[in-house]
């Protein structure tokens, strides 16, 4: 199993920051991310929302490659109705030469009235626009699509998307990887059963304003959410080894508060119980 993050810069509501300073910590939470041996980076894109919103990422992304050495940088997703499909290729082939060759491009559709709208789209359009970019940009790139699974769906959800997934690949006859799959898990760590409630006022919090998201039907109750990582550290690597039984090894985690030393805790407290397994199986 390895680990990842999944996101962008954040700014508090009402809290008086300024863009480069929501861009600052973020900048600092990747490379420490990178330093402590996090895999992967895959960035959103909105725009119009006014908070916490990340619309150039791959200028952001091309900035990081020149802040890190390791990690992959990968966009999750670049909303293909709103792009020029010729340009944003040349985005992402030129950000692939400048940071190595470490970028992994995901594209989407979009789901937002509201974006739609600011850019003047018909939301409408967008399975035919984003199905007319895919087939100008799939002539200037490779092939072979991998999955991003989304942070709200639940465990057995996640398990059985990775099952269909797997034997789609072997119907089509495409060598099955472990790595082509990325799973986005929400991340709220806890050291006491005095933070708990804490947390589940977070996660409340987080499913109210990204909840409209999901596919299927949410637990009524936030404590019988499997989606997030939500517990202390025993808790954590528990779901992960769940995740891990059922074909989920490239964990890209969410943590709502972005914070550095919530990094530190999970390299420090989760990441040895998954990297000394790996370790062994190679010897």
């Amino acid at each position: 199993m390895q680990f990842g993050l999944f996101g962008g810069a954040r700014t508090k509501r009402g809290a008086g920051f300024e863009d480069s300073q929501g861009y600052d910590s973020f900048i600092e939470y990747v490379v420490e991310a990178d330093r402590l041996g996090f895999k992967q980076l895959f960035m959103v894109e909105h725009h119009f929302t006014g908070h916490g919103q990340v619309s150039a990422s791959m200028t952001v992304l091309a900035y990081l490659a020149s802040k890190t050495k390791h990690i992959r940088l990968g966009t999750a997703v670049v909303v293909l109705p709103w792009h020029n499909p010729v340009l944003i290729a040349e985005q992402a082939a030129t950000l692939d030469l400048l940071s190595g060759g470490r970028v992994d491009f995901g594209v989407g559709k979009g789901y937002r009235q509201a974006e739609f709208d600011g850019f003047c789209i018909p939301i409408a359009e967008a399975t035919e626009r984003f199905d007319e970019a895919m087939e100008i940009i799939r002539k200037a790139a490779r092939e072979g699509y991998n999955l991003l699974l989304d942070q709200l769906a639940q465990t057995d959800q996640i398990i059985r998307r990775i099952k269909l997934f797997r034997e789609e690949c072997k119907s089509a006859g495409r060598a099955y990887d472990p790595g082509m799959v990325a799973t986005a898990r929400p991340l709220q760590m806890i050291h006491s059963e005095s933070e708990r409630a804490a947390a589940y006022e977070t996660r409340k919090r987080v499913l109210a304003t990204i909840g409209d998201l999901a596919r299927d039907k949410l637990p009524d109750r936030v404590e019988d959410d499997t989606a997030p990582l939500l517990g202390t550290p025993g808790e954590v690597i528990a779901r992960l080894k769940e995740l891990e039984a059922g074909g989920a090894t490239n964990i890209l985690l969410v943590d709502p508060n972005a914070s550095v030393n919530n990094l530190r805790a999970f390299a420090r407290e989760v990441m040895p119980s998954f990297i000394s397994q790996r370790s062994a199986a190679a010897e």
